[in-house]
């Protein structure tokens, strides 16, 4: 039987910026700058950071491009602590009900009423890799961690298309507490 092992990519703190939003907040029209390539074909690390303001505090956090048609702000739990807010453990782009707060940048500030999450563990797989795993779109699977942390991390999603790289995303929280690092594979069961 074939192994089926999954690279592991650890989600910090991040946001996802609308083009109206990178508007209010960077000036009208700004276009955001490359800092580095992500491993998902397209998404890009950029230049640009904002401050994100809850109830108790704030968090500066780097801008993830391109633009998108909602922001979206991803946190860890750990996070939420620390901004006041309860992150609802969450798919992407599934923001309806969850908490909003401030955005400020260099050129403004915008109040969103929602968008704060807390992303929910998934794997990005191309359809090939979904083949070869016999796993289809939108399918959970339980992925297997070994070493001195070992557990397993039930209920997570898995993502099929062919502009998809494999990678497992997890938030910094869960990496932490399995012992997980960039790159290193898990096993999915």
């Amino acid at each position: 039987m074939i192994k089926k092992l999954v690279p592991v990519g650890l989600s910090n703190r991040h946001v996802h910026l609308s083009q109206a939003h990178i508007d209010v907040l960077f000036g009208k029209g700004y276009e955001l700058t490359k800092f580095k390539d992500l491993s998902q074909p397209g998404q890009f690390a950029c230049n640009e950071k904002i401050d994100v303001v809850g109830r108790k505090g704030k968090l500066t956090m780097r801008v993830l491009g391109p633009a998108r048609g909602n922001s979206q702000i991803e946190i860890s739990v750990t996070d939420g602590f620390a901004l006041g807010v309860n992150p609802p453990v969450r798919d992407s782009g599934n923001l309806a009900d969850s908490p909003g707060g401030k955005l400020v940048g260099p050129k403004g500030e915008v109040e969103i009423t929602e968008g704060i999450i807390a992303a929910a563990r998934h794997i990005h797989m191309h359809t090939a890799d979904a083949e070869k795993y016999n796993v289809k779109d939108k399918e959970y699977v339980s992925v297997r961690v070994t070493g001195e942390r070992g557990l397993v991390f039930e209920n997570v999603l898995c993502r099929v298309s062919p502009s998809y790289a494999l990678e497992f995303h997890l938030d910094i929280d869960e990496g932490n507490a399995s012992g997980l690092k960039n790159g290193v594979e898990v096993e999915i069961i």
